[in-house]
């Protein structure tokens, strides 16, 4: 990057390749202008007229921008971004060509579906996929492409993809808080969203170091590697002075972010060596999610850009802090009212109140859906280490707001921070401070003042499936609540009854300690939290008929939709450990076993030497050396061997669910036990013969 760059004007910069409001305002007639404000605002089914002139303007002003392409952009089940580019060149008839850009072209996309994973919901061979604009995400240009962000469904109308039950998820959402606020009196607002602001984790080390190593390539993580003599320990790396190779990086990444109209706000470095954080400014669930796409993405590009690579693994190094990605989620009106806030009127005190325990009620009731979204392989090496949440869902509110919810509870009197809280009709919580205890860093799922931060997940996750489980979840409470209110003929006194009755129900799911602490694990059991440790054991629960029930009632899956990710969920699951397993094998064969070879002989020949110069010279620390890594080398082929029979043996299951339990069980543990004699081995066998970086060398590589 040049130092030209430093003078951008952010404000000129920002957003500049999106077709956003502003433009499409300046832009598009106003009558087309209102009617494609509606659609985005009403869900509205976009006339064919109104999406002609809307795309040629978009067309237009995208090659203006220096687009010559434009691509359904969409999100399959993949976990990753998906496009497939056609040009705006069409030929006039006379041999030459013009540039052209159709309504229906904007609206509708049919790529081939055939090869994204469907979990059985059409066959190979049916390969008919549309893809649908999102107007509510607004198209943007990278590089010579126009991006229009789609949802993907199959030619039966089954999503295929993240963005579709997200954009369901948030409708049913919608619904179900309108009907709350209603029965407080708050008809000024036409709609409720949530709002999500995803932290983002990421590894950056050289590019060259990367290319050494085929874990890293293949499996996004280190298979091998003994511990640094120095990693973590002095804890100088958190929110140390950024070294200047990063600092480019992090500037012209911001940039293209800027560009894009994504509001990066936040960059440090985290805990690790190597390790980083991006922040942005919240955004609706829809759009957030979009734009943590195109982060992730960006990160790669433009790391490539700076000879370094980007790991978005959840676990690239054992024994180093993981990567995770906190999505705070908070609800609000069109009008802006956050509903997580307590307010400052005893009304408004009620309603957060009410607000607040339906998110407790749905995380107690719906804890293994939150762990079901955030499970993958590579998240269950994350999820309790002493750096992140245990698998066990729980809720920190904070000692007052617990004490709060006690009084209540209890009709007891609550005097604290000058507050005095007696009935849900005289609630006094208008200064409830934001921070009114430490952050607690080892809780899953934890109030901050007026959102949750969600802290499961790890940092490749789309973060749809988390939150459209939250959405779904809360909508679900919400509309029990509203069942139940919408049927009182005294209001205030059913509330109070409703809200202290969910506190003494669901208090269990809320914990202030110390989530690290194995007694924790012990007490949550006695409280009759899950504990789904691993993946294998938490995702049965997505399709477990309440879920399924709960699901197809909001509209937010059908019961096929749901299989269909269950099956896909286990499917990649099992590759993953496979494809791991399968570099583990080739790594020991081509990398370790030479090493191992080599070395031996240097020192068996070394022995030799020294004999033939005088037998009574002393070779007890090349002997002893040598037989140490002779013994190693034994244990090495055996474990090898008992890899490579359990990766044949399990080919054979054909139900999804005892194969993935087989990986873990059979093949992720024969792993775990030829780890152990790679790493002893690397810890011997000199450097001119370990070819393959170490950790050492992999998280100092960025100087």
């Amino acid at each position: 990057m040049s130092n030209n760059n430093n003078s951008h004007n952010i404000t000129e910069i920002f957003g500049s390749m999106v077709f956003g409001d502003a433009v499409m305002k300046e832009r598009l007639p106003k009558d087309i202008y209102k009617a494609l404000k509606k659609t985005i605002a009403n869900g509205t089914h976009l006339e064919l007229d109104v999406a002609n002139v809307v795309a040629t303007v978009m067309k237009d002003w995208a090659i203006e921008k220096g687009a010559t392409h434009f691509t359904h952009w969409f999100q399959p089940m993949t976990g990753v971004t998906a496009e497939k580019h056609d040009s705006f060149i069409v030929p006039d008839g006379s041999g030459k060509a013009i540039m052209e850009f159709s309504g229906k072209a904007l609206v509708k996309g049919e790529p081939d579906a055939s090869s994204f994973p469907s979990g059985g919901l059409r066959s190979t061979f049916e390969a008919r996929g549309y893809t649908a604009w999102d107007p509510t995400s607004y198209a943007f240009v990278k590089g010579n492409t126009l991006y229009i962000p789609t949802a993907f469904c199959s030619y039966s109308g089954e999503a295929l993809d993240k963005k579709t039950p997200l954009l369901r998820s948030m409708q049913a959402l919608n619904k179900q808080a309108l009907r709350v606020l209603q029965l407080f009196g708050v008809t000024d607002a036409k709609r409720v969203v949530s709002s999500v602001g995803p932290e983002q984790e990421y590894f950056l080390i050289d590019r060259d170091v990367y290319l050494k190593r085929p874990d890293l390539m293949y499996c996004g993580r280190t298979l091998f590697g003994a511990r640094p003599p120095k990693g973590q320990e002095m804890e100088d790396h958190y929110f140390g002075t950024i070294k200047q190779r990063v600092s480019d990086y992090m500037r012209e990444l911001n940039e293209e972010l800027w560009k894009l109209g994504v509001y990066a706000k936040t960059e440090h470095n985290e805990v690790a060596p190597a390790q980083h954080e991006l922040a942005p400014i919240y955004s609706e669930s829809n759009i957030a999610t979009d734009h943590n796409q195109l982060v992730m993405e960006m990160m790669k590009s433009v790391a490539a850009k700076h000879n370094l690579a980007c790991l978005l693994h959840e676990k690239p190094f054992a024994g180093v802090n993981g990567s995770g990605k906190h999505v705070n989620w908070s609800v609000a009106t069109d009008t802006g009212i956050n509903l997580l806030e307590p307010g400052d009127t005893p009304f408004e005190n009620a309603q957060f109140l009410l607000f607040l325990v339906a998110v407790i009620k749905a995380v107690d009731d719906y804890q293994d859906l939150m762990r079901v979204s955030v499970a993958s392989a590579g998240n269950d090496h994350r999820l309790g280490a002493n750096e992140a949440p245990p698998a066990i869902v729980s809720i920190f509110l904070g000692d007052e707001l617990t004490e709060i919810l006690n009084a209540l509870e209890n009709d007891t009197l609550y005097t604290g921070k000058g507050q005095t809280l007696m009935e849900i009709g005289a609630t006094v919580l208008p200064h409830f401070p934001k921070d009114t205890t430490d952050r607690n860093r080892t809780s899953p799922f934890a109030f901050t003042g007026n959102k949750f931060e969600f802290r499961m997940l790890g940092s490749a996750f789309s973060i749809a499936g988390p939150i459209i489980v939250l959405n779904t979840i809360v909508a679900e409470v919400l509309s029990q609540f509203a069942d139940e209110l919408e049927k009182s003929t005294d209001f205030k006194a059913d509330l109070s009854k409703l809200i202290k009755r969910t506190i003494k129900n669901h208090k269990r799911i809320i914990f202030n300690g110390n989530g690290y602490d194995a007694a924790w694990v012990k007490e949550a059991e006695q409280r009759g939290l899950s504990n789904l440790k691993t993946t294998p054991e938490a995702l049965p629960a997505l399709i477990h008929p309440k879920n399924v029930e709960m699901f197809v009632r909001h509209g937010v899956f059908s019961e096929h939709e749901l299989h269909s990710r269950y099956d896909i969920l286990l499917e990649n699951y099992s590759k993953t450990i496979n494809i791991e397993a399968l570099t583990m094998i080739d790594m020991v064969n081509k990398h370790v076993i030479p090493a191992v070879i080599d070395y031996q002989n240097e020192l068996a020949e070394l022995v030799l030497r020294k004999k033939a110069v005088s037998p009574d010279i002393a070779t007890t620390l090349e002997e002893n050396l040598l037989s140490k890594i002779s013994r190693l080398s034994v244990s090495l082929e055996k474990r090898l061997n008992h890899l490579s029979e359990q990766t044949i043996a399990v080919r054979d299951i054909k139900d999804n669910l005892e194969l993935a339990k087989a990986y873990r069980e059979k093949v992720y543990m024969a792993m775990s036990e030829l780890r152990l004699v790679v790493d002893e081995l690397e810890m011997l066998i000199g450097s001119k013969h370990w070819k393959l970086p170490t950790y050492a060398e992999i998280l100092n590589s960025v100087n």
